[in-house]
This record gives C-alpha cells, sequence and structure tokens, in this order.
C-alpha cells in the first residue's frame, strides 16, 4: 500500500496539465472534426521509441502493420471511450494500422484501483482479450474503479485469484510510475493522447480527424502531407 500512495503521488505531480487540449495550442495545422486546431507537437524518435520499452504496453491490433498509433487511455476518460469504438472502426477496415495501448491512469484514485486490474489482464490475457477487456469496461457507464474492472477480466474466463494476485503486486507502481514519467516528457496533458510517426496529439479530435492523420501517415510518412 505504501508504493501505491506514491505512485498516486507522482501522478499528480507528473501530470499537472490542463485536462483539456487548446485549440491554438497546434504545432501542425491538425484540425478536429469540430473544425478547430488541435493540441498536437512534435516529439523526438527517442521518446517515442520508450513508447514500446514500457512493461505494460499491448499491441492490441493488427501486429504486423505498418503504422502505428499509440494510444494513452485512461479507463475513466469519457473522451477515451468514444476514441474506443471509433478506433475499433479504424483498425478493422485498416490492416496496416498497427495499435498499441498505453494504459494512463492519471484521472483520479478510481483509475490508478482499475489500472491494477488491467495490469493483472495485461499479463495474463492474450492481446485480442486485453482488448476485448478494453471495450468492455468502456462498455460501462459511470466511475470504473477496482470491481468495475474485475467485473469485465471476470467475463473473459481468467483465473480471477491470479487476477487479483497480480493486481496486488508492488511491481505495479513502479510501472505505472514509469509510464506516467514518459507520458509527462511527452507532454501528453489530456486523454485520450496520441502519438503517430513523430507527433503527439493531445486530446481526442474526433474519427474523421484522426483517420485523415493515419491515411496522410501512409501515404507521405508524415500527419500531414505537403500536397
Amino acid at each position: 500500500m505504501p508504493r501505491l500512495l506514491r505512485l498516486i503521488v507522482a501522478v499528480f505531480a507528473l501530470w499537472a496539465g490542463p485536462m483539456v487540449a487548446q485549440a491554438d495550442e497546434g504545432e501542425f495545422p491538425i484540425k478536429a472534426d469540430d473544425g478547430t486546431i488541435i493540441a498536437n507537437h512534435r516529439i523526438t524518435a527517442e521518446l517515442e521509441d520508450q513508447i514500446e520499452k514500457l512493461q505494460n504496453v499491448v499491441v492490441a491490433a493488427n501486429p504486423r502493420g505498418k503504422v502505428t498509433l499509440y494510444e494513452f487511455n485512461d479507463l475513466n476518460c469519457p473522451y477515451c471511450r468514444k476514441a474506443s469504438s471509433d478506433i475499433a472502426e479504424l483498425v478493422r477496415g485498416n490492416p496496416e494500422l498497427r495499435l498499441v495501448l498505453v494504459p494512463f491512469p492519471v484521472l483520479g484514485i478510481p483509475s490508478i484501483l482499475a489500472a491494477r486490474v488491467e495490469y493483472a489482464v495485461g499479463r495474463l490475457a492474450s492481446a485480442s482479450d486485453f482488448y476485448k477487456f478494453h471495450h468492455l469496461v468502456y462498455a460501462g457507464r459511470g466511475v470504473i474503479d477496482d470491481k468495475r474492472a474485475l467485473e469485465a477480466a471476470k467475463t473473459l474466463g481468467l483465473d480471477m485469484n491470479k487476477v487479483i494476485e497480480i493486481a496486488r503486486e508492488d511491481s505495479f507502481a513502479k510501472v505505472m510510475t514509469a509510464h506516467v514519467r514518459l507520458g509527462s516528457a511527452l507532454a501528453i496533458q489530456a486523454t485520450p493522447g496520441f502519438v503517430i510517426k513523430g507527433v503527439a496529439i493531445v486530446g481526442y479530435p474526433g474519427k474523421a480527424a484522426l483517420q485523415k492523420v493515419i491515411q496522410s501517415a501512409q501515404r507521405c510518412n508524415a500527419v500531414i502531407c505537403a500536397n
């Protein structure tokens, strides 16, 4: 428990930015579905490479895809809920889109408690079952905590005693602190946050806008093509 408390302190210390992306913060003119410029900025290749090295990321869809979309998400984020169903459609329709989910429990104590269960599911389940868990959690309403996350995990047929055992491991605090530190270094100050082709997109731009970014990445290896 002391390590969990240290994680809670670390989350609020490292991730203290605004909850909503500002419309005038875009380094690239990436327009959200409502026509505004969504916050985005360039990141270094070294930082982007570090995402894959985190211990609790899951390649949730199209592992052989040529374009990778990293999604930093919190199980209590309503925008993540919306993004989840939209992105599921995008990955089904585009086998070249590789989706990597990055648990990012920054919206309070319930999110951290739920992320403990998410951590266990990531350790025990296949990538496809982890993605099912992801959708099952977002299918509900209200605050998602460890109890709600355990209900979703149970439907996967996992050994629940093992899930609870892993969820309580002290290693969780170290792993999640690494996630939050990297998210802070990437300046992801709203959830969901996305990283694609050397650019961090802060907040959810909407399905059409995200699809346009992905199509650009496939066509010209950049979030916006020159022509």
